[in-house]
């Protein structure tokens, strides 16, 4: 899995994306993760990206030129194979786990953080597969939208997390939150640890799980219960 992140600020990327499982990866060379910085690839002398959006209003636009200089040098970089170029986005469909496994099924992606008051139309229409949203919220730019899109991807391709049942029985995975989870000591604050989780009857515990978990979702994610 390659992720190619278009940012104007790739420390950003790197803060996040270089630490804790991903950055293990990324040292492992399970996965490869490079962000580029589009003021590179501004033939403006001063480096700039931005320009005043045609018709009027506040704000300024991020050029295409800048971008899709950026975006050919990716293209450069690794030619093939074909990677899917999303660009984060308010307008976008909303990011879930299943297009996080959608997006691990491809050999790779390439992400467009947008910033200012957004990006040239024609850009977007020129090489951009689909935009996205992480949210019904506005942010002062895509990455960190990003971050957590290549983060959701890149837990999901083989041997980045330790075991397949890692992934398999958190949230979303079978359409439910994940139960309650309990450690040591049982018996903490005067809480107790439920007596099930004590027993040793894994199918107790199973059953218990299940229950906790479509109680958990019906009370707080009604809108994921068929």
């Amino acid at each position: 899995m390659r992720i190619d992140i278009l940012t104007l600020f790739p420390a950003m990327i790197e803060a996040v994306l270089g630490e804790s499982i991903i950055g293990r990866a990324r040292a492992a060379g399970l996965v490869t993760v490079r962000a580029w910085n589009i003021r590179d690839y501004s033939e403006d002398k001063r480096h700039r990206v931005d320009d005043t959006p045609y018709g009027g209003g506040r704000g300024m636009l991020m050029a295409p030129d800048p971008i899709y200089n950026c975006y050919r040098a990716v293209l450069d970089d690794a030619p093939e194979p074909r990677r899917r170029v999303v660009c984060l986005s308010p307008r976008g469909r909303t990011f879930t786990q299943q297009i996080a496994k959608e997006y691990a099924a491809e050999a790779g992606l390439i992400l467009l953080c947008g910033h200012y008051e957004g990006i040239d139309q024609r850009l977007l229409d020129e090489i951009v597969d689909e935009e996205l949203s992480v949210g019904d919220y506005v942010l002062t730019g895509g990455e960190m939208p990003a971050c957590i899109v290549a983060d959701a991807v890149c837990r999901l391709v083989d041997g980045v997390l330790p075991l397949p049942e890692c992934h398999e029985v958190e949230s979303f995975e079978d359409g439910l939150l994940e139960y309650p989870q309990y450690t040591r000591p049982p018996v903490w604050h005067g809480r107790p640890v439920p007596e099930v989780l004590l027993s040793g009857h894994h199918a107790n515990i199973a059953a218990w799980r299940r229950e906790e978990a479509e109680r958990l979702t019906a009370a707080r994610r009604p809108d994921l219960l068929p």
